[in-house]
């Protein structure tokens, strides 16, 4: 008979439970049938010994299927896309409504900001009226109406996760790079996926600093995606600096539509999202291969197909009718606004990635409780990037901040967060390697 304390001890020992036995504890998580003391120490055990790959698709299937898994029966492919996390990141804004365009379907589960890192949910949520959580009937019909959805995850999709996730972090396991695996794939693959592609951002302002930690979790997740029947690859990506120019819930909003309709684009944005959107397109068979599928991306975008179905999107999940058309009245502002003079003469050379984050969160941007309520309106704009000449007189960023007090001490957190030098560095390149 199967039991808790049996797979915690083989683990422990460094042995491998079988299949079963992890799917056994994975619905013992959503059931109570595991207590948080067995969660805690298999959490542990798990960091310390580690699961192989038989074992990490198994705990992903098992938490997976603790829930409700949802089945689609659509004339096109249902995909996804990813990302580990890191500041400036806008792209699934850009993305969702681009594959749909390009005749994929997205029920996209996204999530709220954690540590340093923005949320998804967060961003769209600046937008005013916009509804985050939907029903299922809702969601399905969305979806086969308008193609894409970006909608935080219900109650009853992969429990198990929910559980072990809230365990993982007040037991000091968050890094196990089997969990972290576990918990995003059990999410994403419940929502009933063909095709998914992971951004596993590398830097400064990610969760993975270095580019081997960056990999290890790269592969583990393709590798354990594949296992479980979804067609899957990852693109490693930089982080060391911003994504986009902006760190903040409404500044990326702007950000993404100067870039959705043409205004101003970002070419980071741009590139990254079409990166991502041609292997998910190549993944799915709407496109030859990843480069023709970044051709139809890029079509999408510039033909303004994907800013109507954005637009589409955001007045079925509650926003105003014509938010493409009048997002800069749509959007709150910061009652602050202030710049952040440069200390040195030089170039920017380093970035503290999630320094910045933190700044962003301590204006109000982010939560330091999950009860905390955000202020959309407040955060950073006009990031200068690695390789820009800065001095007296050049500002380093923008502040938008609710008070005076606020904006002060975001001026010298900021400060401190870029590294100045007197010849100008090389930029990291934006796309580090594709892992399939």
């Amino acid at each position: 008979m199967t039991d808790a304390r049996s797979i915690i001890a083989t683990i422990r020992d460094g042995g491998q439970p079988a299949p079963d036995d992890l799917r056994w504890f994975a619905a013992g998580l959503a059931s109570g049938a595991v207590t948080d003391a067995q969660a805690g120490a298999f959490a542990m055990a798990v960091l310390l010994k580690g699961l192989n790959e038989e074992g990490r698709v198994a705990l992903t299937r098992g938490m997976r299927d603790s829930g409700k898994v949802l089945a689609w029966d659509l004339p096109g492919p249902v995909v996804d896309k990813h990302s580990t996390g890191g500041i400036g990141d806008c792209t699934s804004l850009l993305l969702a409504p681009a594959l749909a365009a390009c005749g994929a379907y997205v029920p996209m589960i996204s999530g709220r900001g954690l540590g340093h890192t923005g949320g998804t949910l967060d961003k769209l949520e600046s937008i005013p009226g916009f509804r985050t959580g939907l029903t299922e009937t809702a969601l399905r019909k969305q979806v086969s109406q308008i193609k894409c959805a970006i909608v935080a995850a219900s109650a009853d999709l992969a429990p198990a996760d929910r559980r072990l996730y809230a365990i993982r972090d007040v037991t000091g396991t968050v890094e196990s790079i089997d969990l972290i695996t576990a918990s995003i794939l059990s999410k994403k693959l419940a929502a009933g996926l063909e095709a998914l592609v992971l951004d596993v951002k590398c830097g400064s302002g990610a969760f993975m600093k270095t580019p081997e930690r960056a990999e290890a979790l790269a592969r583990a997740l393709v590798s354990t995606a594949q296992g479980a029947g979804c067609m899957t690859s990852a693109l490693i990506t930089d982080m060391s600096q911003p994504l986009a120019t902006a760190a903040g819930n409404a500044l990326e909003v702007i950000e993404v539509m100067e870039t959705l309709t043409g205004t101003s684009v970002n070419t980071a944005l741009w590139d990254l999202t079409t990166a991502l959107g041609g292997e998910v397109l190549a993944l799915a068979g709407l496109a030859a291969d990843p480069k023709d599928g970044e051709g139809r991306i890029a079509e999408a975008l510039q033909s303004g197909a994907a800013a109507e179905i954005f637009g589409r999107m955001v007045a079925s999940q509650g926003g105003p009718a014509d938010f493409v058309e009048r997002w800069p009245d749509r959007l709150p502002s910061a009652p602050v606004m202030r710049e952040v003079p440069g200390l040195a003469d030089g170039f920017v050379a380093r970035i503290d990635g999630e320094a910045l984050g933190h700044a962003v969160v301590r204006l109000g941007g982010g939560r330091l409780r999950e009860s905390d309520k955000v202020n959309p309106s407040v955060g950073l704009s006009d990031l200068a990037g690695i390789g820009e000449e800065t001095g007296a007189g050049v500002p380093l960023a923008m502040i938008h901040a609710a008070t005076e007090d606020a904006a002060d001490v975001a001026v010298r957190a900021v400060q401190a967060a870029y590294g100045i030098v007197s010849e100008m560095p090389s930029e990291p390149a934006l796309i580090q390697k594709r892992i399939a």
